[in-house]
């Protein structure tokens, strides 16, 4: 009986087409760039960026190589724990402050799972030792606790942070269930790390404990909480200000630690470490998928208070502008962008050159890499992983600005979804969310090598189940 060869791929398809250019000499898409410049300014004053990016850069740790990464993950939660204080104590009597409360509780704990992957196999972290005190109370950690371990007759001190939110949360009695909830996760997530974050979590493990208040600065960073501002005429409080505020916030905090993880993926590829490189872009992934979390808070705030705020906040940066809503993010752009530019990895995960007149050499190369018994080991462990990594990241990129899309319909109604290019501007006119679905797949050489695969599979299969002829 024949068999079915994987043989060399022609780059003409059997109805005359042109098979898909590989990832280099493929027609590059337009990046998403700022339109308006004086609204972007706004966006990151109103959001106190520049103060945010100095607590970001204040690096106290030059041993711990990852603090840049760490940090700003961190603050992300320490600010997720200030939105439940914000949520819970809203006197507003139309306020959604159960399902807010369910949904932060949630996104901590999504968090909090982000935090435990970036943290596995960290070794520099500034940790704060159980018995480095030999059982003495210091007077100026009133929150720190004495206990004995079972079996032994050491005294071991347990340092909580003092400045945190998280154990007053679970001191107050109407947030006392959420902070549980999410000590636990803490508790539950921290398992796979060498140290946990000393945030009141039960720490059965006895490990080690994060120095917390050093790293994250809950102080300073809960000083650039929002300014409480009254309308002129009406002397009106907007609570949704306070809402908003930290929903943005918690983004620009979890898009500065992705920026970061990114240049740590980069640099792994470059040494070919690509089971760690893949394990950095699976992460990346949940990121994408935690910033759609975090947008979709949008959907809890009160349409009337949310809407006047939003009249109150626009901005235009020219008569006739058409840019109506004054939020835009250099750093999600800048994210969007660099996850897109992840194709241009491809040939050189796979080892192979390419083709200037735009022939199949890297589709091939995936296409070998893909059947190959020996994928998983030697030089080849962790490339198929890398590969399927890269287009997780793109469908969770999509799914992103799709989901973003039909959120300002939900929450600002379809005309200000149909008409505002607030968030990014590409270079042709053109709705930008819509062009990201227009877009022809991030990785061409990928998605053909597994249309071959298919299709080879497929006749494999056709031919073994045809009977042999006698003769």
């Amino acid at each position: 009986m024949a068999k079915t060869k994987l043989s060399p791929v022609s780059t003409v398809r059997p109805d005359g087409k042109q098979y898909a250019p590989s990832e280099a000499v493929a027609a590059a898409a337009a990046p998403l760039s700022v339109h308006d410049d004086t609204a972007v300014e706004a966006y990151d004053r109103y959001v106190r960026l520049p103060e945010l990016e100095k607590l970001w850069k204040d690096m106290c740790y030059p041993e711990w190589t990852d603090e840049c990464l760490v940090k700003p993950a961190l603050q992300a939660l320490e600010i997720t724990f200030r939105f439940v204080s914000v949520a819970l104590s809203d006197p507003r009597g139309y306020s959604s402050r159960r399902e807010l409360a369910r949904r932060l509780e949630a996104l901590a704990a999504l968090e909090v799972e982000v935090v435990a992957a970036l943290c596995e196999g960290e070794r520099c972290a500034p940790l704060s030792e159980l018995s480095a005190s030999e059982g003495v109370l210091p007077r100026e950690r009133s929150a720190s606790e004495v206990w004995q371990l079972p079996g032994s007759a050491t005294a071991v001190v347990c340092h909580v942070s003092e400045a945190s939110l998280l154990p007053r949360l679970a001191a107050w009695d109407k947030s006392e269930t959420v902070a549980a909830k999410i000590m636990y996760a803490i508790e539950s997530q921290m398992q796979g790390c060498v140290f946990t974050l000393g945030l009141g979590e039960p720490n059965l493990a006895s490990k080690p404990m994060l120095e917390y208040d050093r790293v994250v600065k809950p102080h300073e960073l809960h000083a650039l909480k929002a300014k409480i501002v009254f309308e002129p005429k009406t002397g009106y409080r907007n609570r949704e200000n306070d809402a908003l505020f930290t929903i943005l916030q918690i983004l620009e905090c979890w898009l500065c630690a992705a920026t970061q993880l990114l240049t740590r993926l980069n640099g792994r590829i470059e040494a070919r470490n690509w089971e760690a490189a893949a394990s950095d872009c699976w992460i990346l992934e949940r990121i994408w998928k935690l910033l759609a979390e975090v947008e979709d808070l949008h959907l809890l705030m009160d349409p009337d208070d949310f809407l006047r705020l939003k009249s109150q906040l626009a901005i235009r940066a020219a008569p006739g502008s058409d840019a109506s809503f004054c939020f835009r993010s250099r750093a999600l752009l800048h994210l969007a962008n660099a996850s897109r530019d992840l194709k241009k990895r491809v040939p050189f995960v796979l080892g192979v050159e390419v083709d200037p007149n735009g022939g199949p050499r890297v589709q091939e190369g995936a296409m070998k890499l893909y059947h190959s018994r020996r994928r998983g080991g030697g030089e080849e462990a962790g490339k198929v992983e890398l590969l399927q990594a890269f287009q997780a990241v793109e469908a969770a990129v999509r799914r992103f600005f799709f989901a973003y899309r039909q959120l300002v319909s939900a929450v600002m109604g379809s005309a200000e979804a149909s008409a505002n290019r607030a968030l990014f501007v590409p270079t042709e006119e053109t709705d930008p969310v819509a062009q990201m679905f227009l877009e022809p797949p991030y990785f061409p050489s990928l998605d053909a090598a597994k249309t071959f695969l298919a299709d080879y599979w497929v006749r494999r299969m056709t031919d073994d189940s045809v009977p042999a002829r006698r003769i």
